[in-house]
């Protein structure tokens, strides 16, 4: 008896757990609802402002008060005689505007950066740059093909186009990266994976053995190749086959066609290689990380980094979650 008490009381706080959790669940996103969601919008940060800032905050601890205090002296003094100079010979610096793209499966970020991309060339001139700070590891063909003819609109007007990768620009992120002028990665960053992949379950037999029967009514012999609950034929998947190697000659043709160094044989099998690897390759130009690449233009060039904010409702929210959590 004992021992039923205590399985009952187990199940009943399970029980409430569940529904505790439930109700947490609806009241945020009935409050959430509510609440009005903040509009989209365009941010810019200069990032000379930025990097002063932090010399400054640096100076100051390492420096001393009086020090400190003649540094910034002479700091300001010398940028008054460059801002002479230049208003004396009508010269402005030109600019490195920064965005960053962080894909998923569905490479949903394509939205913010086609604003991104269309506020930038709007003020762009064919002497300023734009880096694109790529992290993203693949994922639909479409989507992914989507954010590369974004990052083509800026080579298309003339602009200069550097993409940097600190981590991971492989399969579909590599198809976005080789449209660049200018490929860098970081030593240990994954590049590469120049290939296709479609894989799906099959419970046609699972579903045989329980005596249930799956309908599928198609119009056209190859509206559907492969199915998770019917069974595959043979025909289906030679067809499959086709199409994957069809996109993977397109694929092959986007690299060719911006990075014609690169051997097709040697790298478009599916692997991938760190940044070192990469560079022996031709698939990137230069070893270094984003951070250098920019200290070192920031003596030349004002650097904007711009943002669009696409404010996501709750589902959209939960979704990608779901979606980053599956592409880790």
């Amino acid at each position: 008896m004992a021992a039923f008490f205590s399985d009952y009381g187990l199940f009943v706080a399970k029980v409430f757990t569940a529904a505790i959790i439930v109700l947490i669940f609806v009241v945020v996103v009935i409050v959430s609802a509510k609440k009005k969601t903040p509009p989209d919008g365009l941010s810019v940060e200069h990032l000379n402002k930025r990097f002063e800032h932090f010399s400054n905050v640096l100076h100051a601890a390492v420096l001393g008060k009086e020090k400190f205090k003649k540094l910034l002296k002479e700091d300001k003094k010398e940028k008054k005689k460059k801002k002479k100079n230049q208003n004396k010979e009508g010269v402005t610096r030109n600019c490195v505007y920064v965005l960053d793209f962080k894909g998923d499966i569905r490479a949903t970020a394509t939205a913010s950066l086609r604003e991104e991309v269309s506020a930038v060339l709007a003020v762009a001139t064919k002497d300023d740059q734009v880096l694109v700070r790529l992290e993203n590891s693949g994922g639909t063909v479409h989507e992914h093909g989507l954010a590369a003819s974004q990052l083509m609109r800026i080579k298309e007007h003339g602009v200069p186009l550097v993409v940097s990768v600190d981590k991971v620009a492989a399969s579909g992120g590599y198809l976005m990266a080789c449209v660049a002028d200018r490929i860098i990665a970081a030593p240990f960053a994954i590049v590469g994976s120049i290939g296709v992949i479609a894989q799906l379950p099959n419970f046609h037999r699972f579903l045989e053995k329980r005596g249930i029967d799956f309908e599928q009514i198609t119009a056209g012999r190859f509206k559907r190749t492969l199915t998770v609950f019917g069974k595959n034929t043979e025909e289906g998947r030679e067809k499959m086959q086709e199409e994957i190697e069809d996109v993977h000659t397109l694929f092959k043709h986007q690299i060719a066609e911006h990075r014609p160094n690169v051997e097709l044989e040697e790298t478009a099998t599916g692997e991938h290689w760190y940044g070192l690897r990469a560079l022996e390759l031709k698939l990137i130009d230069e070893i270094s990380t984003s951070d250098d690449y920019l200290m070192g233009v920031s003596k030349k060039y004002e650097l904007y980094r711009v943002t669009y904010k696409r404010h996501r409702s709750i589902p959209e929210r939960l979704l990608g979650g779901a979606e980053n959590l599956l592409s880790r």
